[in-house]
This record gives C-alpha cells, structure tokens and sequence, in this order.
C-alpha cells in the first residue's frame, strides 16, 4: 500500500461561458486537505490517494505488446482525459464510449492502448457532441501530473520545474508511441516541442491544443504560478479563437508558426517544484527506465530503423547514411545487422511505406496526394504505382472497399465538408 500526494489547482479566474475552468477533480477514496500556499487565482489542494501497486513498485513488468496501427498508437489515459472534458462540457460519454467500442475493461487497464487514428476519431465527435471546437484546452484543464501515468510521477517529484517537464517528456513512449515522431525539450531555450502533425483540420487541431495545453496545466501546478509561458507556438493556421487561446495560456499564442511549442518563463523553469521530492523521483525515475527498457527490450535492428524511418519520410526519402548516423553506427555495419536479420536497407524503407500505407489507407481519409507526401514519395503518381505492386489494386479502389466497410475498427467517421483525420 502506497500513500501519494499530488497538488491539485482550481483556479477562480473565470473565462465566461468557454468551460475552461480547472476544477479540483476529486476521486473515490482520496482525502483532500486545504493547502495555505495560496496564489492570485489559485486555490491549492493536497490530494492523498491511497492506491494498491502490484508489479510497478516491484519493478518487473511484462513488455507492452508491439502496436498492431503502424501509425502509432495512445494510452487510454488521455482517453480517460478526453472523456472527462466531455463530460464536463456535458456529453453523454457513455454513448461516445458504444459508439466507438471502448468496453470497461479497457478504460481501466493501465496498459491498454488505442490507435491514434481512433482516439482522432472520438475527439472528433467529442466535440462534435459537446459543440466547443477548444475542447482541446478543456482537456489540458482537466489534466493532471498521474494522467501522464509514471512519467508524470515521476516529473512532479523533480527538483525544479524544467527537470520535472523535462522528465515527463523524456519518458513519453510510456503512454505513446507516433509515427510522426517524438516530443522533445530544449533546455537552453527553455522550450517543450510536440512535433508536427500536418497537414491539419478539425480532426487534429485538439491533439495540439491538449498536449500543449496539458504542459501548461502541469507546470501550473508544480510551479504554483498561473502565469509560466512566455509564448506559445502553434503549427497549423488561426482558426478564429486566437483571443481565447491567448486568454487561457496567458500569453502570446503564434498560430502559422514553425512549431508546436510552449516557451516557459526563465524564473518558472528555474523554480523548485512544489512537489520536488528526491528520493521518490529516484525511485520513479527508475521504474521509468525499466519500463523503457522492457518497451525496447524486444527491438530488432530492424524495428529500430523502422523507428526512425518514419517521422523522416515527410516529402523525401531518407538515406542509409543518415539512418547509420542516428543509430551511432558505421553505414556498413548497418547493412551487415541488417543481412543478419534477412532484410536490407531498402526492402525495409519499402515494407515499411506500405505498412504505413496500408494503414493511412484504411483508418483515415487522408488524400492520396497527402500520403504519397507523407511516405516520401516524389509524387502521386510513383505512389499508385508502388500501392500496385504491394497490393494489386489502386489505392482509391482499397480505399473504397474499406469505406464499404465502416474502416478498421468500424467507427470511422466523415466530416460533413470532408475533412480528413490526419496526424
């Protein structure tokens, strides 16, 4: 039996009727005791969770299963997130929950994950349900250190605010994995990136808007502050609600720009974490290395280039050279690992466009001229024709078979102007 205390956050400053208050989540079976650290706007809580840990205090673990969705797949978590802002906002989950066959069983186990594609698609009618487009920012509200699983443990119990961001980001494969890349932070700059998710519509917007949301919402609360960003930088262009955007991170917010980022304040980043507690971040630091390690453990040469072909496809295709100088090997002996394993560079380049193909395919409406972009291909064209010989028919004949057949997981949905669900 293990005792743990967060600091929960609800803060007064309103904001109209958007729903983008943080309200003090209270779970069953915690214990919640007023805290005298006050801050302008925020009242903070000690919340005492007593929970029962099983294997994850021992430090074994059963590796988590290979993802089935070459594009990547999420921790029910932010599923968990995702429907407690829609619910706040007032939306029936239960029915959001049938509708896209997510049973009990899976909510609740801690290492159950779900594609990308899906958790896409039920954001989508999250807020199609709920009718608030910054659903996104709700999330990040709601969100809390433990919604990140043990990275987020870990990262409150760091010394200082940038070594707790720093942390939760470093573990980021615990809860999820994506073909378009890793998130990743700069400490000179002070800057947490999410990597890019384009091209954007409204199946995507609320995956940026949450995870640089819920950065925010978890440097608030380790920091005691309410105001810890100096920018805010959004990829995809402005959507109309730049206001409410500036009005919730409490400082400018770049829409257009060259990334997606938080720039935190030189004094926040610097400040001790509320939460700073050195030997349980050992401990917990460890317990992520572990699971790390057993995520890892079963990677053949082969899964690690695959690893690192595919946030590198994006209009070009990557060389053997650059894919050797990632792994910290010699090109040649690349090329020899990878004989040993029955396989070449370029059969593996080749396997895995058409994996990812398949699944674009398949889970998405992604347009054809996209995905040939977005495997590196030179044009449309070159892409029909390598979608042929893997497959023996065009890529908008399978698209339409799949279509016939409500996509893979039979929740696949259409926006009404044909927006696509992209990441």
């Amino acid at each position: 039996m293990v005792m743990s205390c967060l600091l929960i956050g609800f803060v007064s400053e309103g904001y109209g009727s958007c729903g983008l208050l943080t309200p003090l989540v209270i779970e069953p079976k915690t214990t919640v005791t007023p805290c005298p650290r006050q801050y302008p706007g925020i009242t903070f809580y000690y919340l005492w969770i007593t929970c029962q840990t099983k294997a994850s205090m021992s430090g074994t673990r059963s590796a988590q299963p290979v993802p089935r969705n070459s594009l990547g797949d999420i921790s029910v978590l932010y599923v968990s997130v995702l429907m407690r802002a829609a619910a706040a906002e007032g939306a029936d989950t239960a029915e959001l929950v049938s509708r896209f066959q997510l049973d009990r069983e899976t909510l609740n186990s801690p290492d159950a994950r779900i594609s990308i594609p899906r958790f896409m698609r039920l954001g989508h009618a999250a807020i199609g349900v709920t009718g608030n487009p910054a659903l996104g920012l709700r999330m990040g509200a709601l969100s809390r250190p433990v919604d990140a699983g043990l990275a987020g443990l870990a990262g409150e119990t760091a010394g200082t605010v940038g070594a707790a961001i720093s942390t939760l980001i470093r573990y980021a494969l615990l809860t999820s994995r994506n073909s378009r890349g890793t998130p990743s932070v700069r400490p000179d700059a002070r800057q947490a990136c999410f990597y890019s998710i384009r091209p954007y519509n409204s199946f995507n917007y609320f995956v940026v808007d949450s995870v640089l949301a819920a950065w925010t919402q978890f440097l608030r609360t380790i920091s005691g502050r309410y105001d810890v960003l100096e920018r805010v930088s959004i990829e995809y262009p402005s959507i109309g609600q730049d206001e409410l955007f500036e009005g919730w991170f409490r400082c400018p917010v770049h829409f257009g720009a060259g990334t997606n980022s938080i720039t935190v304040r030189r004094e926040t980043w610097e400040t001790q974490s509320l939460q700073a507690q050195p030997a349980m971040h050992e401990r917990l630091v460890r317990q992520c290395e572990d699971e790390r390690q057993q995520i890892e453990k079963g990677w053949t040469t082969k899964d690690r280039v695959k690893n690192l072909l595919t946030p590198l496809f994006q209009g070009e295709t990557p060389d053997l050279q650059t894919i050797a100088t990632k792994l910290g090997v010699a090109p040649w002996t690349l090329q020899r690992l990878l004989a040993s394993e029955g396989t070449g560079f370029r059969e593996l380049v080749d396997e895995t466009r058409k994996q990812l193909a398949r699944d674009y395919i398949r889970e998405t409406d992604t347009s054809l001229a996209e995905i040939a972009w977005l495997l590196g291909f030179a044009n449309p064209p070159a892409f029909h024709k390598a979608y042929r010989r893997w497959f023996d028919l065009s890529p908008g004949e399978h698209r339409k078979r799949e279509s016939k057949n409500g996509g893979a997981d039979g929740t696949r949905t259409r926006d009404p102007r044909r927006d696509r669900p992209v990441f």
